[in-house]
Formats: structure tokens, sequence, C-alpha cells
């Protein structure tokens, strides 16, 4: 059984009343900014019955492919955005997808940016949830973070995939 399923669709509105904002734990979303604090991707978390689906757009970053992840603590702080801590790892994996003692909850497919910076990304995982109470809960105590690094992940070295410094970060909420 595979841990990600990567949708390739476009991305679709929620259904919803115009103007109307429910509250849902079953959603949540994260805005990242850079190091300069310019918001370069918004993303949404929707849990379903396969798992919490991760959808992103971002705009402004170096081509290539970037190591994507959920980190461990809810808070962003610049320049460096170590505040967001390690990896989101409450069950104490190795990391890496491709690493047989893996992986993280945190651990995400590449972030694949275009020649004109921009990309899109929509994934499912199926080692985290948006529900409290669980070990692998987004919302836990310390919160969590959706953190895009300079570098690919290589996904496969420990604690980080050699994916490089952190280049964009965002809170996790509701």
């Amino acid at each position: 059984m595979t841990r990600f399923l990567i949708v390739v669709a476009a991305v679709t509105s929620m259904n919803g009343c115009a103007g109307a904002r429910v509250e849902s734990p079953s959603a949540a979303q994260a805005v990242l900014k850079d190091r300069s604090g310019l918001q370069v991707s918004a993303a949404t978390f929707t849990e379903g019955s396969a798992g919490v689906r991760i959808q992103l757009t971002a705009s402004g970053l170096r081509p290539g492919a970037k190591g994507i992840h959920i980190h461990a603590v809810g808070k962003c702080e610049p320049p460096e955005f170590t505040s967001a801590g390690a990896h989101f790892n409450p069950i104490g994996k190795k990391h890496g997808l491709k690493n047989p003692e893996g992986a993280h909850a945190g651990d995400l497919p590449n972030l694949i940016v275009s020649d004109t910076g921009s990309a899109s990304f929509d994934v499912t995982s199926k080692t985290v949830t948006l529900q409290s109470g669980s070990p692998t809960s987004l919302f836990g105590p310390d919160g969590t973070s959706l953190v895009i690094h300079a570098e690919q992940d290589d996904e496969k070295t420990d604690p980080a995939g050699n994916s490089g410094a952190r280049i964009a970060c965002g809170v996790i909420t509701r």
C-alpha cells in the first residue's frame, strides 16, 4: 500500500455558501512566506476517506525540485525558519519516502517549480490527520507548519533528505 497518492487533476473549488466560512476539523490552510515576508504560496488541507489532501500553488520560487515537508512546530520566524522545528515525526521513523525505515509523517514528495517560478502540488497523505486527539494530528499542542526547502529532497537521507535551507514557511491553521 502506498503512503501517498499523487493526484493529477485540476484544483476545484470547495463547496459551500458564498461569503460563509465554516470551521471544520476536516479542513486547514497555510500561507507560506519567504525570508523577506513576501507570500509565495498558499496551501489547503482537506481530510477525506483517502487521507489528508494537500493542494498548494506557489510563485516567485527558483526553478527546480524542492523538498517540502510538514514540520513539528507551528511557528515560522524568518529568516531561517528554524522555529518550525524538525520534520513532523510523531511515530519516530527515519526520513524519506524511499527509506525502508521511513518515512516521517511530514515527509512529502518534492515540489517541482517550473522555469517561470510557479508550482502546483496536489498530494494525499495517509500519515497525518486533521482530527484532534491522534498522535499524527497536525493540531497537537505545538501545532505544525509547512516548509519549502531550497533543494531537492533525496527522499532517503536522515534527517532531512539533504534538501537544504528553508526558504518559505507557513503555519497550518484551521
